[in-house]
């Protein structure tokens, strides 16, 4: 099943530098793409999204898995610190049927209290193009979803059924993204975490 689609799919441009793959195909039914999910098991090191028969399956790079797991620990340490309730999900697919929506996100997050859709999805972007995944939140009803892309996040929040681009959190309106955004890329993650909970801890 995961070779005779990637034998369809059409590879798409990656940044210099960087060994991440993702592949797109089209006229994928809902019943495949959930054969194909089946077909990965849960130890599957790709990230699958689907939109309107459209699937997209990425490899991710080293950098990409890096940057995630220190946005995630960031992120964990600052709610941890402020006494934030919060359940992280990981990469748990979500996806509606009705919906005709899929998508296994880098990290998510429900914020407050559990619910089957996180309220939070985190994206790490090292390869352009690609699937609309604004598109496939919208659908699954993420209330927000943060690009980290060129050491920067980008913040959308869901409002009247579509994404309006924020400054800040409106999740976490406390949360500086623009300084938590130092402390991802500093190259020791020990490092980056222990400065991290000094500066916010609460006193």
């Amino acid at each position: 099943m995961i070779s005779a689609l990637l034998s369809d799919c059409v590879p798409l441009q990656l940044q210099k530098g960087d060994r991440e793959e993702k592949f797109i195909t089209s006229g994928v039914t809902w019943q495949a793409y959930e054969s194909f999910l089946a077909s990965l098991g849960n130890h599957s090191g790709y990230r699958i999204a689907y939109l309107l028969e459209t699937l997209e399956i990425m490899s991710p790079s080293r950098n990409h898995e890096l940057d995630k797991e220190n946005i995630g620990r960031l992120l964990e340490a600052y709610l941890e610190e402020n006494r934030i309730r919060f359940w992280g999900l990981g990469s748990t697919t979500l996806k509606r049927e009705d919906k005709q929506a899929g998508k296994e996100p880098d990290k998510c997050y429900c914020i407050g209290t559990d619910k089957e859709i996180p309220d939070l999805a985190i994206e790490v972007v090292y390869t352009s193009g690609g699937i609309d995944i604004l598109e496939i939140y919208r659908r699954l009803g993420v209330q927000e979803v943060w690009f980290w892309q060129d050491r920067k996040f980008t913040i959308y929040s869901l409002q009247n059924d579509s994404y309006q681009l924020k400054s800040t959190s409106q999740l976490l309106p406390n949360l500086d993204l623009n300084f938590m955004a130092q402390y991802v890329t500093i190259d020791d993650p020990l490092e980056a975490i222990t400065q991290w909970r000094n500066q916010i801890k609460v006193n």
